[in-house]
């Protein structure tokens, strides 16, 4: 299990005039395939409302990562639940076992996508 809590604001940089636009940006790469054997399968955009879950499951060998945008919920990692909140970032490792609760009274936003060692992308 991999949870970094507001990593995103932690590692973001400023970059200035980007593409030439005013002032300043705060970015952060998450991934970027430039010298790496592995390949991004999907980027979902998903709201998961109150009361609906993401269910329990696992991936073959490829990390599935779940970026929460908006609201509060529980995630599953193997049989530990942990309280997730907006901007945490959690990365389900080759064939770990994870779920998702929105248990709260909002809906849940987040960005979820996958990478995979080229070849390997089990859904």
């Amino acid at each position: 299990m991999k949870m970094h809590t507001n990593m995103l604001q932690d590692l973001m940089k400023k970059e200035h005039e980007c593409h030439g636009g005013e002032g300043f940006i705060h970015v952060f790469r998450a991934f970027s395939r430039q010298g790496s054997p592995v390949q991004v399968d999907f980027i979902d955009f998903v709201i998961i409302p109150t009361g609906a879950t993401i269910g329990r499951h696992r991936h073959g060998d490829n990390r599935e990562w779940y970026v929460i945008i908006n609201g509060h919920c529980e995630m599953l990692f193997g049989n530990q639940r942990v309280p997730v909140k907006p901007w945490d970032v959690l990365v389900n490792p080759p064939s770990g076992e994870h779920a998702l609760y929105n248990n709260s009274g909002q809906d849940v936003t987040l960005v979820v996508f996958q990478v995979s060692k080229d070849g390997d992308s089990e859904h």
